[in-house]
């Protein structure tokens, strides 16, 4: 379904553009953030350090929108947990979308420090960054991981439980700290926790690569995919796509109850582990197809992981006219035709024949 919000949202922006600040830029979600931006003909500067985020993000999308857009945006090299940084990318910004953080729940496990340096005082400086430049909006990225040890399903924004792991602790401190910016400064703020996104430009590699892109690798690959556990751990899984409405969404919504909350983006479906595995077979199998006959290896379960999640978007749909334009098994679609069948996927091997 087409959210009717979303595009007078679109259209709005072209007629008048704004100057956004993307922290994160080079990362997954925050590259697809700046294209997005990019093609509606906004002004867009760009705050990375590289730890996580990739060059390659950067070029790709260049290499998608036309020379007069590309023209509109601007790199600083620089570090959320460096308060001058940010000070310096939100000059004359009007909308802060503040993606950059340090990612994986087994990361933050191994190095809490580094987590709470990068996702705790990073948050905290952009938000002050954003107090001192007097930004029109800032939309800043929570996580599901917030609702921890809550067995409730589906979940709703108020209902959340204990942190399971440092990771989930620094992005609940996060949404503490915009509370209280948005009370104690009336700081515009709004909030999202996302809930298990996927799509292109997703790193497959690496200790701490997410599920969707790593399990497409492997398979492709004839290498095994791991499961952690009995498979029967539940997910909802978004794409990007209704990620960025959601950004943009909240970036546009007129001044009302929505500012100082937080919204659960996801698509409001969850499925197992063991059918994300099929669904991921079947599809590398069209394009490699002695894939068709793969079987995951299960290992046991990771600390800090949530057993089941599931997300209810009422809120969202209410507050900013959400609705996602792409289920998963759309998304799989779009994601998998990126990794195997594009010369677009940096990083990426595969071939099983």
């Amino acid at each position: 379904m087409q959210s009717t919000t979303f595009e007078a949202l679109k259209i709005r922006l072209q007629q008048s553009p704004k100057k956004w600040l993307v922290t994160g830029a080079a990362g997954f979600i925050g590259s697809h953030l700046l294209e997005c931006l990019l093609k509606l003909d906004q002004v867009v500067v760009g705050l990375d350090n590289f730890s996580t985020g990739h060059a390659r993000n950067i070029e790709d999308v260049r290499l998608r929108v036309g020379a007069k857009q590309w023209k509109n945006f601007s790199f600083v090299p620089g570090d959320v947990g460096v308060f001058t940084d940010c000070r310096r990318a939100c000059i004359g910004v009007q909308v802060i979308l503040h993606q950059a953080a340090l990612g994986s729940v087994p990361r933050s496990l191994e190095n809490p420090l580094q987590s709470h340096a990068n996702n705790v005082n990073g948050c905290l400086n952009v938000f002050e960054a954003a107090r001192g430049a007097g930004v029109e909006r800032l939309v800043f990225a929570s996580s599901s991981s917030v609702y921890g040890d809550n067995p409730l399903l589906p979940k709703i924004e108020e209902n959340i439980g204990q942190p399971l792991s440092p990771y989930a602790a620094t992005k609940l401190m996060g949404e503490i700290y915009a509370s209280v910016y948005h009370r104690c400064y009336k700081l515009p703020i709004i909030g999202l926790r996302y809930f298990n996104v996927f799509g292109a430009r997703q790193d497959p590699d690496g200790t701490y690569a997410a599920v969707i892109p790593r399990w497409i690798a492997a398979i492709s690959r004839g290498e095994p995919a791991v499961i952690n556990g009995d498979g029967e751990t539940s997910r909802d899984f978004c794409y990007i796509a209704n990620v960025l409405q959601a950004n943009l969404l909240a970036s546009g919504v007129d001044p009302n109850d929505a500012l100082g909350r937080v919204f659960n983006v996801a698509v409001g479906h969850r499925v197992t582990l063991n059918e994300l595995f099929v669904k991921i077979r079947d599809r590398v199998a069209r394009t490699y197809p002695s894939a068709a006959g793969a079987q995951p290896r299960h290992v046991p379960e990771r600390a800090g992981d949530v057993r089941h999640s599931l997300a209810d978007i009422g809120a969202i749909e209410r507050h900013l006219g959400y609705h996602p334009t792409h289920s998963m098994d759309q998304g799989l679609d779009e994601t998998c035709a990126w990794y195997l069948n594009t010369a677009r996927a940096p990083g990426f091997r595969a071939g099983v024949e």
